[in-house]
């Protein structure tokens, strides 16, 4: 079966994992978090109640690709607020766009014309909700039919401002705009916006990183790291956050090798910045004490013999993870 999207947000190319966890676009962490935990529970492996290979495989397929990466993406303040900029900027966008909207969906036609939208809204995420994830085979249809309620949830709130019954109306399918209360039609609208770019595989790579070094997670904040260099071996940002791994690990010659990488393709990296010095301070001082080989830079070397409470144990608590 394929998990391919092609209504709502996801016929512009944006990825709209509100859709994929059937939560309203205003929906809070704990909102977020208990839908994640419903849906996790009926697709695990470990919980759900489906016998034929085919649907385990399928149940599967739905957790893996497309639950808990939108968990994941919307369970971050930095990457939900992002998300809701990105859908009310398109919802914005397409509001002012003069030709119409295509709908599909029955109660997306209904949300167009409904007097009170918020109410509507809510009520239908919450039916479909209970049957998103059901019948497995008809899932995808169903995230189809949500992102089509928020992307016309969205519009009307832009063309209102606050929410309120709005101009727009169904005609034939479409989402148009009705005349206002003098006859006249609304002015002519701007050209149509630029396409939104969804965020790259590498950094999906370097956000999951970051929240896994938050953790101390190390070892698995490295896989994911070494996976977005693969992809951009010239990513400056991504070569300072391997050097930092290193450093928590106290491999320190790694982390400098991968912290010169970061400054050789930005002389502004922050992080590199700041920590390569105290680096190089600290091997100046064991040098004067024992002979130092730098390891080739194959990305599997052991680590430095200055872990526990040597040169950066002290700042990292010097545990290797």
């Amino acid at each position: 079966m394929s998990l391919k999207i092609d209504r709502g947000f996801f016929k512009y190319d944006v990825v709209d994992n509100h859709a994929i966890l059937c939560v309203s676009v205003d929906a809070n962490i704990k909102e977020i978090r208990k839908r994640y935990l419903e849906i996790a529970r009926r697709l695990h492996p470990d919980s759900n109640a489906f016998t034929s290979a085919e649907e385990k495989h399928l149940a599967s397929e739905l957790l893996s690709k497309l639950v808990n990466p939108a968990y994941e993406h919307l369970s971050t303040e930095r990457s939900r607020t992002e998300q809701i900029i990105i859908l009310s900027h398109m919802g914005k966008s397409l509001a002012q766009q003069s030709s119409s909207v295509e709908l599909n969906g029955d109660l997306a036609k209904q949300l167009a014309a409904a007097p009170n939208i918020d109410s509507f809204y809510k009520t239908a995420i919450a039916k479909l909700a209970e049957e998103q994830y059901k019948t497995l085979q008809k899932s995808t249809k169903f995230i189809s039919r949500i992102s089509e309620l928020n992307l016309v949830y969205l519009i009307r709130s832009a063309a209102n401002g606050s929410g309120s019954p709005g101009s727009s109306a169904v005609a034939r399918g479409n989402l148009a705009t009705s005349k206002s209360k003098t006859g006249s039609s609304t002015p002519p609208p701007p050209p149509p916006p630029q396409k939104i770019k969804e965020d790259s595989a590498v950094d999906h790579y370097i956000r999951r990183a970051e929240n896994l070094i938050e953790k101390n997670k190390l070892s698995e904040a490295k896989v994911e790291l070494q996976d977005a260099l693969r992809l951009e071996p010239k990513n400056s940002h991504c070569h300072s956050l391997v050097a930092l791994v290193y450093l928590k690990q106290n491999q320190v010659k790694m982390a400098k090798i991968h912290f010169d990488n970061a400054l050789k393709l930005d002389p502004t990296d922050k992080i590199a910045l700041t920590w390569k010095p105290k680096i190089e301070k600290a091997l100046g001082q064991q040098s004067s004490d024992s002979k130092v080989i730098s390891p080739p830079d194959d990305g599997n070397q052991p680590s430095d013999q200055s872990g526990g409470g040597g040169l950066f144990g002290g700042f990292f608590g010097g545990k290797k993870k």
